[in-house]
């Protein structure tokens, strides 16, 4: 071990220990978060709003506070923008985190007070690190450059010291001085608002460097990383950078990428999943070994879940506290964060793998699946079908999105997938034909509807042309950052839009 990331290991040595104990004493980390929480909430307008006060339990918590969505925020947020202040956050807040909206082109604005930044976001990055160097004794990844692909800040008209921006962009602008000394490319680059040109000037800068470790969402940080080797001339990433360790991803599902990866980042890379959306940090994987995450505890975060076969947006009362969730159920996440977010639905689906600790997967989002013939489609089980129908044609697959396509007449229906492939199958009909078994093998609902194709036909898949879900980004003003098509929707209008593009409508 190096000798700065020696010095890392004793600052932080007690932080592995720390979260370890999060398997015996996880009701009680809680139930702390719970009253730092409710303290800062009765500092706001809200909180009083609400008649919350800072010695109130869970119970009286939850009767006092309905479960919402970003719309039922949104004005209490466009004051804050405008430079209110104690409406939302019990302190003074000037940073917000721009992300896409659910369910129109409208941009979400989450709040990133200074104690919701240290205590989750960059409390979360530090603890990725210190659970890779524990897992990784010998690693040497403070000797050499980080790469995090960041996007850009807004240029809204926001009140006077207002500032807004995706969130890796709201990091970067406030790293301290010793982990910008760390990373590449210039502050500068890293927070350009034209993807093109950022790009070529962040590929050229990679180029230079010597990296150890890499951090972004899977499908940008792909884009980016073969730029800088195909102006180097380099096979492989770790051709281009021997002392290349590891590649924290998020944002998307990691498993219709790995293949890939492996192939262009070369032999001896480790990978870790992280999960930090704009509303805050959430999970860790902390054991390479197991592909689900840690859920942190510790962060300012209390947890709430809601089963998503009684998740209905316009009854939301079906909360439960983390201690009563169960193994293998798909939840919709509820989250109360320092950050001012009460509880506030993410948007993301989980099930648990373990509940000592509690480990999950992310299994999609409330608004990414399909439902249109009572199947239940969720993301995770289209990324897992995809990646074996890929495996078992021979393809390596680069983007995908489906929604349901309605036969009137009929009384019936099928999905419609497209597809981007890095390599295409010799045989597209195989490849739909193995998607299916696939995912009649992992959802059993799918299986029913399929069964006779009495009420659900056969996939049909689209290939189009390498590029197509770029332009369909561009488009939409969403290049890089955590941006991406949504993989799963309710109607055919993305998938129709995806086709046209690929045909060079205009």
């Amino acid at each position: 071990m190096d000798t700065l990331t020696s010095l890392y290991t004793l600052l932080y040595r007690k932080r592995p220990s720390q979260i370890a104990g999060y398997a015996t004493h996880a009701m009680e980390i809680q139930a702390r978060q719970l009253r730092e929480i409710t303290r800062m909430l009765a500092r706001t307008e809200y909180g009083r709003k609400h008649g919350i006060t800072d010695r109130i339990g869970y119970s009286t918590y939850a009767e006092r506070l309905p479960i919402v969505m970003y719309e039922d925020l949104a004005p209490y947020v466009e004051r804050m923008l405008a430079g209110e202040q104690r409406v939302l956050c019990g302190e003074r807040t000037e940073w917000f985190a721009k992300s896409s909206g659910t369910t129109n082109a409208k941009s979400k604005y989450i709040p990133v007070p200074p104690t919701h930044l240290s205590r989750c976001h960059f409390r979360g990055g530090k603890d990725v690190l210190s659970l890779f160097v524990h897992n990784n004794p010998e690693t040497k990844v403070l000797s050499h450059k980080s790469f995090a692909l960041s996007g850009s800040l807004s240029k809204g008209s926001y009140g006077r010291f207002i500032k807004a921006g995706d969130l890796s962009a709201v990091l970067v602008s406030k790293f301290p001085i010793w982990a910008r000394s760390l990373r590449v490319p210039s502050i500068e680059v890293a927070l350009l608002e034209e993807w093109e040109e950022k790009l070529d000037r962040t590929s050229d800068a990679l180029m230079r460097a010597d990296i150890a470790t890499l951090s972004g969402v899977p499908s940008w940080m792909l884009v980016i990383v073969k730029e800088a080797m195909r102006k180097a001339g380099a096979k492989t990433a770790k051709e281009l950078w021997p002392d290349l360790e590891v590649f924290f991803h998020g944002g998307i599902a990691f498993d219709p990428y790995r293949d890939e990866y492996r192939r262009v980042l070369g032999e001896g890379v480790k990978y870790m999943e992280t999960y930090n959306a704009s509303e805050g940090f959430f999970g860790i994987q902390d054991d390479p070994s197991d592909s689900s995450m840690l859920l942190m505890l510790d962060y300012g975060v209390y947890y709430e879940f809601i089963p998503m076969d009684v998740f209905d947006e316009s009854d939301l009362t079906n909360a439960i506290p983390l201690h009563k969730v169960s193994q293998g159920i798909n939840y919709a996440m509820v989250i109360s964060t320092l950050g001012g977010l009460y509880r506030y639905i993410i948007g993301d689906t989980v099930r648990f793998t373990s509940t000592a600790p509690y480990k999950f997967v992310i299994t999609g989002r409330t608004k990414s699946f399909i439902n249109a013939f009572g199947e239940e489609l969720m993301v995770a089980n289209a990324d897992k079908a995809l990646d074996r129908a890929a495996k078992e044609s021979g393809a390596r697959l680069r983007e995908y999105s489906a929604g349901p396509v309605f036969l009137t007449e009929e009384g019936k229906g099928y999905h419609h997938w497209v597809v981007e492939f890095e390599e295409e199958p010799k045989d597209i009909a195989r490849f739909a034909s193995l998607l299916d078994e696939g995912l009649k093998a992992l959802n059993s609902d799918y299986e029913a509807k399929r069964y006779k194709d009495i009420s659900l036909q056969p996939p049909l898949v689209t290939v189009v042309r390498e590029g197509t879900f770029f332009g369909w980004m561009k488009e939409h003003g969403k290049l890089g950052g955590q941006h991406k098509v949504p993989r799963l929707s309710k109607d055919d209008s993305i998938i129709r839009r995806l086709i046209e593009l690929s045909e060079g409508q205009k």
